[in-house]
């Protein structure tokens, strides 16, 4: 695990190391960094595989080519056998070094044979080529820009603005979609130039032209694997078990996150299983929270015998996004303050944790997924009632500020019965947000006219109506692996717990695994709500872990941002707002983040989630741009309570 950069243009050495120290803390073990025929290569190194004598760059047996890689492949060991007796020489014991020799055997198609977490860079100074790869998934970043025959990388975009190669400008169109989406689309950052390269991508860059190739694509939602529902359970018992124990790679002690739901738990629990070993499993709590799931996972902890590393926190949750987007080099999410903070408490104790990303996405385990069946039926209701009798009275429901209020629900069920199918979900994603009609109000018609692309949901229903997948829910489930997945909760496990120095492993999103599940019938997946949700994994679960850890309704970690904003961040927010920058550079309108403010604070609506991205811009917008440090602006922030 580590941060890697590298740069053909001029005094590219120099410049290379300012972009590896940027990302300082993804690395903090070692740095290397070496130029062959123009082209630099640098890496900030989390010691994790081969301690002593991993140090990277690696070149190949004549040293004309050069590798640096971000992860960790899993069936090294495997590929390393098959490279020896081919004839390859090994300058390392690391499991990334397998790359390397690959790219000589086969070439660049030899991505496909990988089953890893990875981002890498290969320099082929013979033919003045470079390659870049990211993994199946999206667990690893990577990001570029080119200008004329020169080309910038980093794993974070900072790195690459560092090189100069670009000018720092905000993409309007990716900040558009940021508004509605959550997460920023295709190959978008929030900087103009500045290039991400998609999950399960390969670019080549040669004689100043690019290339990019897409190496992989889930396609398994038609193969429907028949089997009785014991059968198939028992298989993705062995499944989980195969993937979590190669996710044990590793020469340093590997710990685990506990949350207290059910994929950490069951992460947990078979990782104990497997090992038969004491390890660390951390979890947090947190004061003022709405809900406690500490004494859950104390019970997984203790059935275990395991080191149950928690702490109670006091966040600053406000003063903490300035860190946060300093490691994002984006707005920060609420999601974001958890695994920051969790990671903070890992940190002293343990380099690699597991963790259970992507157990929802995977299984089916949020509410909305059951709510698009519910929608569908209350959409039987005539039109005119919804709207002029049922809509009036849900709005007449007082708002609780509260985590999943009831008044929240009933008008998301309501305006979803308007929609169908994709058209519904694709809505949903934006339900909290900002909705087409709420950026009309909100960005200014000269910033629109500069956007040419104003379709939001457009992104949505373009994996949800490719054809991938039939069923409704396994069409949700797609479009969230291809969307949310990389380019939402992946981009912010990683840099948030690369902020401490920790490297996350997420077992439940292998792409071999969601291979498996993506197989499974969708009536495995679902059954109803509460315990209905991810059926088939619960299961499973409940072979490992309490059963009345199993039966209770998911919960969720959260803050209650909400009633914060109304209280004792009201007048935080006033004062920022009377000052922002987004009004000032003509993109946002000035009554409208105002109407937004006032109806919050006074209790006629919840804008908390509308709310926290405006205040959010603001913050990253000084910093980005105006050069201000994370200590500036928390200084800043305190100023205006």
């Amino acid at each position: 695990m580590c941060g890697i950069a590298g740069f053909n243009g001029a005094d590219s050495e120099t410049i290379v190391r300012r972009m590896c120290d940027l990302m300082a803390y993804r690395g903090p073990d070692d740095f290397g960094c070496e130029t062959r025929c123009g082209m630099t290569l640098g890496q900030r190194r989390l010691s994790i595989v081969d301690l002593s004598g991993g140090h990277q760059p690696i070149e190949n047996e004549d040293g004309r080519i050069l590798l640096v890689c971000n992860g960790e492949i899993y069936n090294s060991p495997v590929l390393r056998e098959d490279l020896l007796s081919k004839g390859h020489v090994f300058r390392t014991k690391t499991d990334v070094e397998v790359i390397l020799h690959l790219y000589e055997e086969e070439g660049e198609g030899f991505v496909k044979r990988l089953h890893g977490m990875f981002a890498y860079a290969i320099w082929d100074s013979r033919s003045h080529r470079l390659l870049l790869g990211r993994d199946h998934m999206g667990q690893k970043p990577l990001f570029f820009a080119t200008q004329g025959k020169e080309i910038a990388f980093a794993s974070e975009p900072k790195g690459v603005l560092a090189s100069g190669i670009v000018k720092r400008e905000i993409d309007l169109e990716a900040l558009w979609h940021y508004m509605s989406l959550r997460y920023l689309p295709d190959d978008r950052s929030l900087f103009s130039g500045v290039v991400k390269l998609p999950a399960a991508h390969y670019a080549v860059f040669e004689g100043g032209k690019l290339r990019v190739e897409q190496y992989w694509k889930l396609d398994t939602f038609r193969d429907k694997l028949d089997g009785t529902e014991q059968e198939l359970t028992d298989l993705l018992e062995q499944k989980l078990l195969k993937t979590i124990e190669m996710h044990l790679l590793s020469d340093v002690p590997i710990g685990t996150f506990l949350s207290g739901g059910i994929d950490s738990s069951l992460i947990t629990a078979m990782t104990a299983r497997i090992t038969g070993k004491t390890f660390n499993t951390f979890s947090i709590g947190v004061k003022d929270q709405d809900i406690n799931e500490l004494p859950w996972a104390e019970k997984v902890a203790t059935q275990y015998h395991l080191n149950w590393c928690k702490e109670i926190v006091e966040p600053d949750v406000i003063g903490t996004i300035p860190d946060m987007i300093d490691h994002m080099d984006e707005p920060a999410d609420p999601f974001g303050v958890g695994v920051y903070l969790v990671s903070q408490v890992a940190s002293k104790y343990d380099k690699v944790v597991l963790a259970g990303d992507g157990g929802d996405e995977n299984f089916a385990g949020y509410d909305r997924f059951a709510g698009q069946r519910l929608a569908e039926v209350y959409s039987l209701v005539p039109a005119c009632i919804r709207r002029h009798v049922f809509g009036r009275l849900f709005k007449m429901v007082p708002e609780s500020f509260g985590y999943k209020s009831i008044a929240s629900k009933l008008r998301w069920l309501n305006d979803m019965s308007f929609y169908s199918a994709g058209g519904r979900y694709a809505r949903s994603m934006s339900f909290l947000r900002f909705t087409q009609e709420a950026k009309e109000a909100l960005f200014t018609p000269e910033a629109m006219s500069r956007i040419a692309d104003l379709d939001s949901i457009g992104k949505i229903l373009g994996y949800f109506n490719d054809g991938t997948a039939t069923e409704l829910l396994d069409r949700m489930l797609y479009t969230d692996l291809m969307t949310r997945i990389p380019d939402h909760l992946l981009a912010i496990s990683d840099r948030m717990s690369m902020a401490h120095s920790i490297e996350i492993r997420p077992p439940l999103i292998d792409y071999r695994l969601t291979e498996f599940a993506a197989s499974l019938p969708t009536k495995l997946k679902l059954r109803g709500t509460g315990r209905g949700l991810k059926y088939i994994l619960r299961s499973v679960a409940s072979r490992y872990m309490p059963q009345e850890l199993i039966d209770r309704p998911k919960q969720g970690f959260g803050f209650p941002i909400a009633r914060w904003l109304r209280g004792d961040l009201a007048n935080f927010q006033r004062n920022l707002f009377k000052q922002s920058r987004m009004v000032e550079l003509g993109l946002f309108r000035q009554a409208e983040i105002d109407r937004l403010v006032e109806e919050h604070i006074g209790g006629k609506a919840d804008h908390n989630f509308r709310l926290w991205i405006l205040i959010n811009l603001e913050i990253w917008h000084r910093m980005r741009f105006e050069g201000k440090s994370a200590g500036e602006m928390r200084e800043f922030i305190q100023a205006l309570k």
